[in-house]
């Protein structure tokens, strides 16, 4: 998977593209997958949805 342009795709909309883009691509190097969109449908891709940070948090976008 190309995880630079699924990310910049689902980071286009994003308030902070570069934090997004970040957290994005590590998720799409562990998981190898990327939801379609721009935000939501994160359950599409169980691995992605589920990637927790430190604080307990969602980390992927």
């Amino acid at each position: 998977m190309d995880c630079e342009k699924a990310c910049s795709g689902r980071c286009r909309l994003s308030s902070r593209p570069h934090l997004c883009k970040r957290a994005c691509g590590t998720c799409c190097a562990r998981c190898n997958c990327v939801p379609p969109g721009t935000s939501g449908n994160q359950k599409v891709c169980p691995c992605y949805y589920n990637m927790k940070t430190h604080g307990n948090k969602r980390k992927c976008p």
